[in-house]
């Protein structure tokens, strides 16, 4: 599954980095965090990192493949 998640502001490339296995891009005050999830384990743990990094999702979505 390809998900892509934005999260509130721009991610410095240093924090950009706890998440090896998605790209990303900043646009207009967001970063926009996308690529494949293995799994929904996997996609609970993106989530907790985010949180526990003190990112504010915006909104997660699933891509068509």
């Amino acid at each position: 599954m390809r998900y892509e998640i934005r999260v509130e502001g721009h991610m410095s490339e240093t924090l950009a980095k706890a998440f090896p296995e998605l790209d990303h891009v900043l646009m207009s005050g967001q970063t926009l965090l996308f690529g494949h999830i293995i799994d929904e384990a996997h996609l609970y743990g993106l989530l907790a990192r985010c949180r526990s990094l003190g990112l504010r999702v915006v909104e997660m979505r699933q891509l068509p493949e």
